[in-house]
């Protein structure tokens, strides 16, 4: 299998992503004088949309400050207030190589994730820019970023900013929908993460939708510019909304909108990257912390896959293809995940440098199910992970909670989410998960978007 799992490098890239630019150019459906489709971040309503930039960079409606023909202003909001529990308090595991590693737990109460949007237009509706700051006190970090998107035609929007590396399902929209407030243990543990970079992305066909993204590496989160390499990240994703072209708000998870006709959508991605550590192999802690085995041990960090072993490089290539359908207050959705770590740059001694695998092959899915129990105020949902993986561990899980919506929208609810994980391979602050844990997760919240 791992033999069929073919790597796109940046040339073959490079030219998918000039060959679709023509294509579309040249297309005899449409012209530069084509009117453009604008989602208005200003006057947007709480109609029902498809997103086409990963939640976390997309405001909502917000507070119009100034507009006019020439320039507009607006400001977005999004809180998040959240207690977690992880049990047994104190636990530790056996790594993939049987050694005995201490999990740090949590049980904290945290005003968790800040997001503050800047967005409008400059001079055209078409070009749009969006700045943003996002908060966390959990890991006590805190961004600026931003982006600037020009709609050139209603089938390409061309980007270059902050934008996502689009892995899965969830870097193309969703967020801050998700059944609970983080993603699920295999979409957390598979997905790729966000960098600077360059993108187009649009209605190819009717009901049919693409985003191609170049970008500086996997995942830029506490990387600076002096920590790049010359390799570039690659990445493309297509979905298809045959029924309603349209899969509620954000593409969120759950059937909020109670849907009359069946909506379905299905989707594919793939993300390659030449990746490194980040951090010279002095630091025994690398900067790149996205990539984890699937014991939740960080790839880069030095004696991940031997002693005295470190990482430099190696190509990280990741397939994703995803399904849901929404039908009178029902949703169900599910994501499969293909995963290879290989050609490795490793350095360390001799004798252990002969032990480490030539490549790593992980799979895994998720399937959710949700119902509005009471439209517009109650919705229930029960989810599971489980990933395949070389070292045979098998982590796996069970969710289930339930979402109440006391104003009527999705826009503001209290969260309750029960999660029972074996064995995590999903490890940061950022969600629910620490490497290695086995036991209950209790947590509840209070988030709110405007």
């Amino acid at each position: 299998m791992k033999s069929l799992f073919l790597s796109l490098n940046s040339k073959v890239f490079s030219f998918l992503f000039l060959s679709l630019i023509s294509t579309i150019l040249f297309s005899g459906k449409s012209s530069a004088q084509d009117e453009a489709v604008i989602i208005d971040t200003v006057l947007q309503d709480d109609a029902v949309y498809e997103t086409m930039q990963a939640g976390e960079f997309t405001p909502s409606k917000g507070f119009s400050l100034f507009k006019s023909s020439a320039a507009s202003l607006n400001i977005s909001v999004y809180g998040l207030a959240r207690y977690i529990n992880q049990l047994p308090g104190e636990q530790s595991f056996e790594d993939h190589l049987g050694r005995t590693r201490v999990i740090d737990t949590r049980q904290d109460i945290m005003w968790h994730r800040t997001f503050l949007w800047a967005s409008g237009h400059f001079f055209t509706p078409k070009l749009r820019y969006c700045i943003s700051i996002w908060g966390l006190t959990t890991t006590n970090q805190t961004l600026v970023f931003g982006y600037l998107q020009y709609q050139l035609l209603k089938e390409m929007r061309i980007g270059v900013g902050i934008g996502p590396n689009v892995g899965t399902r969830s870097m193309m929209g969703t967020w801050p929908f998700f059944l609970s407030s983080d993603r699920v243990l295999a979409e957390e543990f598979f997905r790729p993460g966000f960098t600077s970079g360059v993108w187009i992305q649009g209605e190819l066909l009717p009901t049919f939708y693409y985003h191609a993204m170049l970008g500086n590496n996997l995942s830029q989160l506490g990387t600076t510019a002096s920590n790049l390499t010359r390799d570039l990240s690659t990445s493309i994703g297509f979905w298809w909304m045959p029924t309603t072209n349209e899969f509620g708000q954000r593409g969120g998870n759950g059937d909020f909108e109670m849907h009359e006709e069946v909506a379905t959508r299905f989707g594919v991605s793939f993300t390659h990257a030449r990746d490194d550590r980040q951090t010279s192999v002095d630091n025994p802690s690398p900067n790149n912390t996205q990539v984890k085995l699937s014991d939740g041990v960080l790839f880069y960090e030095t004696g991940a896959l031997a002693e005295g072993v470190t990482v430099k490089k190696a190509d990280f290539d990741e397939l994703a293809i995803d399904a849901g359908v929404k039908h009178n207050g029902w949703h169900a959705q599910t994501e499969y995940f293909v995963r290879n770590l290989s050609k490795f740059d490793a350095v360390g001694p001799e004798e252990e440098l002969s032990t480490i695998p030539s490549s790593i092959f992980d799979h895994g899915f998720y399937f959710s199910l949700s119902y509005e129990a009471i439209p517009k105020l109650l919705q229930i949902y029960a989810s599971t992970s489980w990933i395949f993986d070389d070292f045979k561990r098998n982590p796996w899980e069970i969710v289930g909670g339930f979402n109440v919506y006391p104003a009527g929208v999705r826009a503001l609810r209290l969260n309750v989410n029960v999660i029972y994980v074996d064995k995590s391979p999903a490890s940061s602050s950022f969600g629910f998960y620490q490497g290695g844990l086995k036991g209950p997760i209790l947590s509840t919240g209070v988030d709110f978007l405007f």
